[in-house]
């Protein structure tokens, strides 16, 4: 699980860009606020998982589609986990996955970046 020697990751900083990049692409305020939460998923995924202490952030907005990736230096490859009802925890990437349009995984020779995408909802 987590290492408690690593530092937490600035989720106020990248949901601060994230919401930014967003807001002057015109999206509407509810996809920003899923945009926010499948963003803090991810960092926090790459901290605890990725056993990362900076996960790098990429967002990305253009023809209509935000991209969001997070790289981390884990290779291991994140799976879909189905917990029980009781379970406290297991449930980030379905919850990525029900927020966001696309989702995936692209192995890198250092880690892996996870990615999520939006197609353009604007206000």
């Amino acid at each position: 699980m987590c290492d408690p020697n690593l530092n937490s990751p600035s989720l106020t900083v990248a949901r601060e860009a994230l919401r930014d990049s967003m807001e002057r692409a015109g999206y509407a305020r509810s996809a920003i606020a899923d945009a926010e939460l499948a963003l803090v998923e991810l960092i926090v995924n790459a901290w605890r998982h990725g056993r990362t202490a900076s996960p790098v952030v990429l967002i990305a907005v253009g023809g209509g589609t935000l991209r969001v990736t997070v790289a981390d230096r884990s290779s291991e490859l994140p799976e879909q986990m189905r917990p029980d009802s009781l379970a406290e925890s297991g449930r980030g990437l379905q919850l990525v996955a029900g927020l966001a349009h696309r989702w995936g995984v692209e192995p890198q020779k250092l880690g892996k970046r996870v990615w999520f995408e939006l197609d353009g909802v604007v206000a």
